[in-house]
């Protein structure tokens, strides 16, 4: 019995090691290709319009599938579902690599966006089934931690990859890479049977929420490009808020939804996905944002800028792991409370700098700006998992998962839309440009402190709530 419980102990570390793993590699992936597509576009001599679909189509494919892939964990085990993830994402890294055209490519990224999603929607799941109460955040800081790691080293891995032999380097690392985590994930991860009662997957639900996912990011994508008030940009908004309202109509009628409605009644729940978005869209408007500070206004190279950049990311995953082990012991609202405070701080910095800032206050922005993310992440997603009970631990990691996806549309569109229209407005684009970038932040701000409110009011006794939640069957 001993030798049982030793087993079962150092199993929830290589289970963890799998995990990170394909964390980090679709981290990795996501920062890498974004990285290259520049010289993708010059390879098939195709047109900016052509080549963003390579992004988009990820995008929406990995968004659209993540509640769905998550709910069939649940059926069916999460185990499955998450070794399909990596067959699906090594073989279509293996078909980017060798497309012969852009078109091609595209394609061949929606089936990288299938293995994504399955991965991305049952890996937290299986984490929280892997690992006692007591540890779930530390666990999730952890694989927070390979995720920061992953658009940490993409950038400057992808360079050097592509320097070194070819852009298609970049996707073919992912098979040795993923090769591996499929390996450890099939020795370690414990088999589960999904649900031993009968229920059917809810196909209609799944639908008409893909369907409406995918009009509302495509508008927002690209609300910038085609115009906000356009007739495709408005019917895509108002197609969205429509196959939603079906959507919601659906899954309170059938018996088996596709989404638990009645976990939203749970308030622990419902904050930790508000904040979750709230955060996401602050970090990518500093992911958007920043770029254009520092190339377009500083005049710095990429290569510089993107070493600024990461300050940010390395600082997150110094701490997540920290604030994630924390949260354990203390429960996740203060942490993620003062967490999204700390964010709002650092945005406060970004909105001040100037075209005369030194490096060390762009270092202070960016260093702040990470510590209250990684504050933030692990013990808000601890708390989100840990609301929901275990038979729906799929839809709480899919619901975990369309948040951070959502929250990074709307981040790019939120920012993107005050940027443009100040800067249209500017009689000097050179000054223009920071007025922009400041009003921008400042916008930010307010999402930031959205984000603490929707943090502070999730409940005060945390841990024994959270532990209520997760036995509620």
């Amino acid at each position: 019995m001993l030798a049982s419980q030793i087993n079962r102990i150092e199993r929830k570390w290589w289970v963890l090691i799998a995990i990170g793993i394909s964390t980090f590699m679709s981290a990795l992936d996501t920062s890498v290709v974004n990285t290259v597509l520049p010289v993708v576009n010059s390879s098939f001599k195709s047109d900016i319009a052509t080549i963003e679909w390579v992004v988009i189509i990820y995008l929406l494919g990995v968004s659209g599938l993540l509640l769905s892939f998550g709910r069939l964990g649940d059926l069916r085990g999460h185990r499955p579902i998450f070794l399909m993830g990596f067959i699906a994402f090594i073989g279509s890294s293996m078909l980017c690599g060798l497309a012969q055209s852009a078109w091609a490519l595209v394609a061949f990224r929606g089936l990288q966006a299938l293995g994504a999603a399955m991965l991305s929607a049952n890996s937290p799941a299986i984490l929280t089934k892997s690992f006692p109460d007591n540890q779930r955040g530390q666990a999730l800081g952890m694989q927070a931690t390979m995720t920061y790691l992953g658009l940490t080293v993409g950038p400057s891995l992808g360079g050097w990859l592509t320097d070194q032999y070819s852009w298609r380097a970049v996707f073919f690392i992912n098979i040795p890479v993923g090769l591996l985590a499929l390996l450890l994930s099939f020795i370690f991860v414990p088999h589960d049977e999904g649900k031993k009662q009968v229920e059917r997957f809810d196909v209609l639900g799944a639908i008409f929420f893909l369907a409406g996912l995918i009009a509302m990011l495509l508008g927002l994508n690209q609300g910038q490009t085609w115009g906000w008030t356009s007739i495709p940009i408005v019917s895509l908004l108002l197609g969205a808020v429509i196959l939603f309202g079906i959507f919601i109509r659906i899954e309170l009628r059938v018996p088996d939804p596709m989404l638990d409605l009645s976990l939203f009644s749970r308030r622990l729940f419902s904050s930790s996905v508000a904040s979750a978005i709230f955060n996401y869209i602050c970090v990518y408007s500093i992911m958007f944002l920043m770029p254009f500070y520092l190339i377009q206004g500083r005049q710095f190279s990429p290569s510089y800028a993107g070493l600024l950049l990461s300050a940010m990311p390395i600082t997150m995953a110094v701490v997540a792991p920290i604030s994630g082990t924390l949260s354990d012991q203390i429960g996740a609202r203060l942490p993620s409370t003062l967490g999204m405070i700390i964010l709002g701080i650092g945005l406060f910095l970004f909105s001040r700098l100037s075209p005369q800032s030194a490096m060390k206050d762009i270092v202070l922005a960016m260093v702040t700006a990470g510590l209250g993310i990684g504050i933030f992440i692990s013990p808000n997603n601890s708390a989100l998992m840990g609301s929901a009970p275990r038979h729906r631990q799929g839809i709480a990691a899919g619901m975990l998962a369309t948040a951070r996806n959502v929250g990074m549309v709307l981040g790019v569109g939120f920012s993107g839309a005050i940027f443009t229209t100040i800067l249209a407005q500017q009689i000097e684009p050179t000054v223009g440009l920071y007025t922009a970038v400041r009003a921008a932040f400042f916008g930010a701000i307010g999402v930031a402190l959205l984000g603490a409110l929707t943090s502070a009011i999730r409940g005060s006794n945390q841990i024994g709530e959270e532990k209520h939640a997760a036995l509620t069957t």
